[in-house]
């Protein structure tokens, strides 16, 4: 992202976790501590994780969270295969994503901390890719 703004990039918006010390805004979250003279670089998470953090937040502000479970309910990416084969991953990300539901890692639970820091090392998650073309859901417990 960097190499975005020393070519003349005026602002860069990396809409996937970043890694490093890239903030994490989330809106309705924490969208407040943007800082456009000095935010140049900004992550806006996942899809999974602009579902998840609002939820989070409105329990965490009015209960605590000790600890949680997520569960994503995810349509299926541009990264599966349509049809059975090999894949770099595990056995499981080499099943077909039109016709399987296919259980799979996710970071949101981790990324939500990214705009929740008071959340770090409390939540873990889990995805279900399923065949349909969009629309996802998430569980907090």
């Amino acid at each position: 992202a960097a190499k975005h703004l020393e070519s003349g990039t005026k602002r860069v918006l990396i809409s996937a976790p970043a890694k490093g010390d890239v903030p994490t805004f989330v809106m309705g979250v924490n969208h407040h501590a943007y800082n456009p003279a000095t935010d140049l670089i900004i992550s806006n998470a996942s899809c999974t994780t602009n579902c998840l953090a609002p939820i989070a937040k409105v329990l965490l502000d009015n209960f605590g969270i000790e600890e949680g479970l997520m569960t994503t309910v995810h349509a299926a990416t541009a990264t599966q295969p349509v049809v059975d084969g090999p894949s770099k991953k595990d056995w499981r990300g080499g099943r077909s994503a039109l016709q399987n539901i296919i259980p799979a890692s996710t970071g949101a639970a981790k990324a939500v901390a990214l705009c929740l820091p008071e959340l770090k090392n409390k939540l873990t998650g889990m995805a279900f890719r399923v065949p349909v073309a969009d629309v996802s859901v998430v569980d907090l417990t």
